[in-house]
């Protein structure tokens, strides 16, 4: 039996198996059909927050944000950059701190924006303010070579 690992899908929130050996680029739910990977940061709520942190295989780098804050806009389409280049070793998130105040207090969010790398169900590194691509992109690759 291949080896297999597990992959939230950002569109219906279904839990898949992806083959280690097949390239995930051409991965499709097999709920939704839509693709795995689309390179882009996926909006979720509290609940679609645990699925992802808790059900994925790959690190999960949450970007905790509100829209009235204006480094949280302006380093948006960084952080739509990071994820066309983090994908798909890492699952990109953003979570709207407004909309979970609850997490966000869990979460201990003291700042926006703040990242959170997780993996495993678990937080390995948290970065406070705005960064723009390149700067997300190797904050991220240095909390995963250093977990």
């Amino acid at each position: 039996m291949s080896e297999t690992y597990q992959i939230v899908c950002g569109y219906c929130g279904r839990t898949n198996r992806l083959p280690a050996e097949r390239a995930p680029a051409a991965a499709r739910c097999g709920a939704c059909r839509q693709a795995i990977f689309t390179g882009l940061p996926i909006e979720v709520d509290e609940e679609g927050f645990q699925r992802h942190v808790a059900n994925s295989d790959i690190p999960v780098l949450v970007d905790v944000w509100a829209p009235w804050c204006g480094p949280c806009r302006a380093m948006a389409p960084m952080y739509e950059r990071a994820a066309r280049e983090l994908e798909p070793k890492v699952r990109l998130l953003k979570l709207n701190s407004d909309g979970a105040p609850g997490l966000s207090s869990r979460l201990n969010i003291a700042g926006i924006p703040t990242l959170l790398l997780m993996r495993g169900g678990r937080e390995i590194a948290r970065h406070a303010g705005a960064m723009d691509a390149r700067s997300i992109v190797a904050w991220a690759q240095a909390g995963l070579t250093g977990s």
